[in-house]
């Protein structure tokens, strides 16, 4: 399996000829679902979940197919009739996207304030035969089955450094690549950088800049 990080939340998991895109939001870049089989969409906050890079995407795949939960089906409506494939997906459901075998877990946001309301948020365990990444979204749940590689979001307004250690340490994946990193500097990236490995040493943490591909 080959990931790229594209942006943000943005990620692109490839294997043989097929790819599968999660999350390609305003912050990733404009051409993030493009050449994508098949798009995996975990909430509806545009840093995540973007019309245009979904418009893009199936102008340039014919038999497209997107996968997230119902809350964000109907403003899909568009790209339906134009003969995209819309699932929608719960949590405990597994689906093959793009060759993956794919297990959804978790059903809300985390908190941002109590003032905000709390959305659907579905997280996608993406597997190979020899592997499996988890792509949580916005939230902090920890998948039933074991993952090799946790794409950890590492920033948000919903979210501080001490939950994200523990998350880690929960979750205990060999890797960790931090996505939902959009806002931040290297500076600040650095300060996180820093308390992850010295707080979490056996799993291996890594930043990469958008466009940069390795496998997992």
């Amino acid at each position: 399996m080959r990931i790229t990080k594209l942006g943000h939340s943005c990620v692109r998991l490839e294997r043989s000829d097929a790819a599968l895109v999660v999350d390609p939001g305003v912050f990733s870049e404009p051409d993030a679902a493009v050449g994508a089989d098949a798009v995996a969409i975990t909430h509806e906050h545009p840093d995540h979940f973007d019309l245009d890079r979904l418009r893009a995407a199936a102008e340039a795949k014919p038999g497209l197919e997107i996968y997230t939960h119902a809350g964000i089906a109907p403003q899909l409506e568009e790209l339906r009739a134009s003969g995209v494939a819309v699932h929608t997906v719960a949590h405990g459901d597994t689906v093959n996207a793009a060759g993956f075998d794919v297990h959804v877990y978790g059903e809300r946001h985390a908190v941002i304030h109590p003032d905000i309301p709390i959305v659907t948020n579905v997280g996608f365990r993406v597997a190979d035969s020899e592997r499996a990444v988890f792509h949580p979204g916005d939230a902090l749940t920890v998948p039933e089955d074991p993952v090799e590689t946790l794409l950890l979001p590492l920033n948000a307004p919903w979210s501080k450094v001490s939950e994200v250690i523990d998350y880690l340490r929960e979750v205990h994946p060999q890797k960790a690549l931090a996505v939902h990193d959009g806002l931040l500097n290297d500076t600040g990236a650095g300060v996180y950088a820093k308390n992850l490995q010295r707080l979490v040493p056996d799993v291996a943490y890594t930043r990469v800049q958008p466009g940069t591909a390795d496998a997992v």
